[in-house]
């Protein structure tokens, strides 16, 4: 059935059942598993339109923390064992993948993600309800508060669910990561005997190869995977136990402890508990450290977005070093144009992130005293920015890099016309000598290597020896005349 606003709003010719909370009443759909929280949230807050089941990673992570506070709790004989084992068979379904159409609520909520826990809480309730044998809304046999919220709050609960999710997503992330870095290393491999010019601040540098560029955009890539582990493992110290303000008020003192063990039993991951948390009940820091982890990734990304762009610029008027892979006609008024459209989408995308980073930043300062309220906001830009760079850097990889083609003789064309080639030769013949010549070869439209033989400068197979290709794109030992 579709959860989303406009249906709900309209289910006055649906079979219901009525609940109640503190506000008063409201029907529901007979067959939905959220309840009358959710329902409320769904009316309140139709704010960016990306619901909870968007991320399944996130309801998965959501079912985990249940599913672990279940299991302390009923380790402590909070939960008898006919209640325990429903709520754990209703978590693992979920963490299965059913149910997720029962997460409507927008990403973007008042209430510190109160409303999240409560559709985690209210699904959980009736999905367990139905494996004991009652029907939906039956809570005096398991409540969503009672028993599946028991010794929690969601200012421990939906933090530690945001952090789990994080770190599955930044497994995803990475892998992307890696896949592209893999192309640009397979590019460079390819490109290795490809002499082109370099540049700085575009003009004409010293020579290179290809390959050498390609394989530097892959080492600049690669050192962010380490970036990313190294701040999400930030996500592993969490505050379940904490409940309201991190004083465990309406738990046991050894509920927390267990919790975290079997959170981390459960999702195979080596959660620890905060050593202080009251600290760690209003603290975000982990997720501004690893938002600017991805925000560089993105600069990083856009950079070298650009870099393809100019380099395949032309194809007669500009670089036109390189091809990318044609995609699309590119435009409705130019026959024959076509736009390097895939490094322009990974540009969008990176100012995207580097937005989402700034939002990050800015709710994280306005957490007041002991609770931040704006972690839905953070949330949704940093699984939103992670989302965006997933796609963006498989497009990117399956339908711009491994399709790269070089035009061999035009770069080696550029190399030897170029007045920048003068610097393989200057230790040979000296500043001075070096500058008169590349002046005189501006000035007279002429090139380097023809003004350096006509003044007999070196001969013919000096020259061609300085300027080999293998001798001046790396160090060597300077030529001494004789």
């Amino acid at each position: 059935m579709s959860t989303s606003r406009v249906d709900i709003l309209k289910m006055k010719d649906m079979k219901t059942r009525q609940e109640h909370d503190l506000i008063g009443y409201k029907d529901i759909p007979a067959d939905a598993y959220y309840g009358i929280q959710t329902l409320r949230a769904v009316e309140n807050f139709d704010i960016c339109g990306v619901k909870l089941s968007a991320y399944p990673k996130f309801i998965n992570a959501l079912a985990m923390v249940k599913m672990a506070a279940a299991k302390a709790n009923h380790s402590l004989g909070l939960l008898d064992d006919k209640v325990a084992e429903a709520m754990y068979k209703a978590c693992q379904e979920i963490i299965d993948g059913e149910y997720h159409d029962n997460f409507p609520v927008d990403m973007i909520q008042g209430g510190a993600g109160t409303s999240t826990n409560m559709n985690a809480n209210e699904v959980i309730a009736n999905r367990a309800l139905e494996i004991l044998g009652y029907e939906k809304g039956q809570y005096e046999h398991c409540h969503p508060n009672n028993h599946v919220n028991l010794s929690q709050s969601t200012n421990d609960a939906y933090p530690t669910s945001i952090k789990l999710a994080l770190i599955l997503m930044n497994d995803d992330l990475t892998a992307a990561l890696k896949n592209l870095v893999a192309s640009f290393r397979a590019k460079g491999e390819e490109f290795k005997d490809v002499i082109k010019m370099g540049r700085t601040q575009l003009q004409d540098a010293v020579p290179m190869t290809l390959g050498q560029e390609f394989e530097a955009w892959a080492v600049n890539l690669e050192e962010e995977i380490e970036r990313l582990n190294q701040n999400a493992k930030l996500f592993l110290e969490i505050n379940m136990g904490a409940t309201a303000i991190g004083t465990g008020i309406n738990s046991e003192p050894e509920y927390a402890q267990k919790c975290v063990d079997a959170l981390a039993d459960i999702s195979k991951l080596d959660f620890v508990l905060a050593g202080n948390l009251i600290e760690a009940t209003p603290d975000t820091g982990s997720y501004v450290m690893y938002s600017s982890a991805v925000k560089r990734l993105a600069v990083k990304l856009s950079k070298i977005c650009s870099d393809l762009r100019i380099l395949s610029s032309g194809p007669r008027c500009g670089f036109n070093e390189i091809n990318l892979p044609k995609m699309q006609p590119g435009s409705s008024i130019m026959p024959g144009k076509v736009n390097p459209v895939m490094p322009e989408v990974v540009n969008q995308i990176a100012y995207k992130v580097i937005g989402n980073d700034l939002t990050v930043t800015f709710a994280a300062e306005n957490g007041q005293l002991e609770l931040n309220v704006m972690e839905p906001v953070m949330v949704r830009s940093l699984f939103e920015s992670m989302e965006m760079l997933i796609n963006g850097m498989n497009t990117l990889e399956i339908r711009c890099i491994s399709g790269i083609t070089a035009n061999v003789e035009h770069c080696k064309e550029m190399v030897l016309n170029s007045i920048g080639i003068i610097t393989a030769v200057n230790p040979v013949l000296g500043y001075e000598t070096s500058s008169r010549l590349a002046k005189t070869a501006l000035n007279e439209n002429r090139s380097v290597y023809e003004l350096i033989l006509e003044e007999k400068l070196l001969t013919q197979e000096q020259l061609d020896e300085i300027l080999a290709p293998e001798n001046m794109i790396k160090p060597k030992k300077f030529m001494k005349l004789k």
